[in-house]
């Protein structure tokens, strides 16, 4: 059947480079970019190893910060927040790819201590950068928590990195799956792969399982979005049956609640009103995350926070059952997607062998409860780590892409699914399907289309993406023109155009003309609401910028704490009797107000000054403490050269 050209587009789940070379990529790092909390790995001689970051943790928080003199990623920048409210930055992935008046954005920018703003209709983050107002895009952001993710993997392998697999939400959409992509470019990174979470997931539980055609359920619930996948595990290849979930949802949320009521009850215990007061927002935001960990091993917790209201301490007990009372609504609210996503994939409850947990609020007891009641008393799996697994399986991936991963993945194949329709839209508005949400990879469907007007030479092709009847009210991803077409009466030109999606997932469509037999390929243009390719050379640059930046402050910092320790031990020295007593009182003396002047300095002028002022105090209090370390404890001296 012909139908009347505006048609659509979805690019793939999974990005592929365009002519990846057949030569293995060098080392691949896995990175969960996560809305709380980001995790790598990477795979080395068959084994996955989820790295450690600088503090010791596994996990990082997808935390940035802008102080006075330097930007903190991570442990370091979540730690400041209650500091420093409007200028720490977090929940980035929730605002990637979506435009500046999504009513998600509308909401978020309600909760949040930062500014956002309209840039370019995308949702713009306004901070104070060194005194001054500056914009960032959320890809900007993330790709701060990726550079920070990437140094962690580059410490333990001892070697630049530049390759990785990347892991989104099943349900992102296009624009958020290429926002993510545009975020790895301006860290640096070669994103060789965007993998689904929950795909990503069934690797690291089913990497070792050799049951056959077993129907597992990954059911992934962060910190701020949901997805639930069914896949088939039958000797090493994982097939993605069907994907749902929802890219708004998760632990931040519950967090909200829990933050809702408090504000409440201090405003009618207090009549003082917090909204606004972002210091006291961040201190409860630590207090309120900290108190529902706690919940779900215990049953009560107790929220106390030094001087929040007017000078006071607030201290109030809250109940697992007050928590899940808050929240009831929103843990149900994910048993449809449950629901839906058996529908799908045509499998009953009773088809599923394995539940997986994935995602650090599938803790929470009442999540877990409503789980298994929904399967009739079937226990969830707990056998992988809700934070790690993910990172797991994209190192995995990385694993199979770089060959790191010898015999243990040399017989995994991942079979993944589009997460959502792709389709045209026909002259009267409606959205006509061509590839179904949930259509395995690789896919390859074509369809026939004609012009609207009598001697039309050039369509305007539009790209859609989504499950609602109307065009207009699914995701537009971009446009482009087909040109070339010969001068006919509408309804003549008969154009063949197909989507093929390879393994790789590299897209290719490409338009053929039946009656000029010319076949065109077409490339989409990114639509307003996408990064340009100059504004991400610009942000590349930055990032570059910033990572000298960061260098230089890294190495007054080490020279500081140097000179520091340097000080204190001589003055440690100084003071015990036995060794200072083999000083002449001038010497002792003369050394004793060098350390007290430098000290000083450390206090003062060093938080202002460079590196080579700390460098140059610190060749001055050797010169003169170099003779007296000589005396107080001989040539060699006890301690060798401080």
């Amino acid at each position: 059947m012909m139908r009347v050209l505006v048609l659509a587009l979805f690019l793939v789940a999974a990005f592929a480079e365009e002519g990846e070379k057949k030569k293995k990529p060098d080392t691949v790092i896995g990175i969960d970019l996560g809305t709380t909390y980001s995790c790598v790995g990477v795979m080395k001689d068959g084994r996955v190893e989820i790295i450690a970051n600088d503090q010791g943790n596994r996990i990082t928080p997808s935390y940035v910060a802008f102080t006075d003199g330097e930007r903190l990623v991570g442990d370091a920048a979540k730690n400041q927040a209650s500091l420093n409210p409007t200028n720490t930055v977090y929940d980035a992935k929730r605002l990637i790819g979506r435009e500046y008046n999504d009513e998600t954005v509308t909401h978020d920018q309600q909760l949040f201590p930062f500014t956002i703003v309209d840039m370019d209709n995308k949702p713009g983050i306004q901070v104070k950068v060194a005194g001054e107002s500056k914009v960032f895009a959320a890809e900007e952001i993330s790709a701060m928590v990726l550079v920070k993710m990437k140094e962690t993997a580059e410490a333990f392998l001892g070697k630049k990195v530049v390759n990785a697999v990347v892991t989104v939400p099943a349900y992102f959409n296009d624009a958020q799956r290429q926002a993510t992509k545009d975020a790895g470019k301006i860290a640096g990174l070669n994103v060789l792969r965007i993998i689904n979470e929950p795909t990503a997931a069934a690797i690291a539980y089913g990497l070792d399982k050799k049951e056959k055609g077993n129907n597992i359920m990954v059911y992934d619930l962060g910190g701020g979005t949901f997805d639930v996948s069914i896949l088939t595990l039958d000797d090493g290849v994982f097939e993605v049956l069907a994907t749902n979930g929802d890219t708004h949802l998760g632990g931040e949320d519950f967090d909200n609640r829990v933050m809702t009521h408090f504000l409440k009850l201090i405003k009618s215990k207090h009549s003082i009103d917090l909204s606004k007061d972002y210091r006291a927002l961040a201190k409860l935001k630590r207090e309120v995350e900290k108190a529902k960990r706690g919940l779900s091993t215990v049953h009560s917790v107790k929220v106390e926070i030094e001087s929040l209201i007017d000078g006071e301490d607030f201290s109030e007990p809250l109940t697992r059952a007050k928590f899940e009372e808050l929240n009831i609504d929103l843990f149900k609210k994910t048993m449809k997607p449950v629901s839906l996503v058996l529908k799908d994939a045509g499998l009953t409850k009773q088809d599923i062998a394995e539940i997986v947990l994935v995602g650090g609020s599938t803790r929470i007891p009442k999540v877990q409860s409503l789980l298994k009641s929904f399967f009739k008393g079937k226990e969830p799996n707990k056998g992988v780590n809700p934070d790690e697994a993910v990172a797991f399986g994209a190192a995995v991936q990385g694993g199979i892409l770089s060959g790191e991963g010898g015999d243990t993945t040399k017989d995994i194949l991942l079979l993944d699914v589009t997460p959502l329709s792709l389709g045209t839209s026909i002259d009267d508005g409606s959205m006509v399907t061509i590839i179904k949400r949930n259509t395995v990879i690789p896919a390859k469907k074509s369809d026939e289309f004609t012009t609207v007007y009598d001697n039309q030479q050039t369509v305007l092709i539009e790209v859609y993406q989504g499950e609602r009847a109307m065009a207009a009210q699914n995701v537009k991803l971009g446009s482009f023109d087909m040109e070339g077409i010969p001068a006919a009466r509408k309804g003549i030109p008969q154009i063949k155009v197909t989507f093929e999606i390879d393994a790789n997932g590299i897209l290719q469509v490409d338009a053929f003309d039946k009656v000029t037999k010319k076949k065109q390929g077409i490339s989409i243009k990114p639509e307003q609401g996408r990064l340009s390719e100059d504004e991400i050379a610009r942000m590349v640059k930055e990032a570059e910028e910033h990572a000298e930046e960061d260098k230089l402050v890294k190495e007054k910092l080490k020279a500081r704490s140097a000179l520091e320790n340097y000080a204190y031990q001589l003055k440690s020295y100084l003071e015990d009797t036995k060794k200072a007593g083999k000083l002449s009182a001038k010497a002792k003396k003369e050394l004793q107000m060098k350390v007290e002047e430098t000290i000083e300095f450390l206090d003062s002028e060093s938080k202002d000054g460079s590196k080579d002022d700390i460098d140059e105090a610190h060749s001055e209090l050797e010169v003169l403490a170099g003779p007296a370390i000589k005396k107080m404890f001989g040539k060699k001296g006890e301690h060798g050269e401080l």
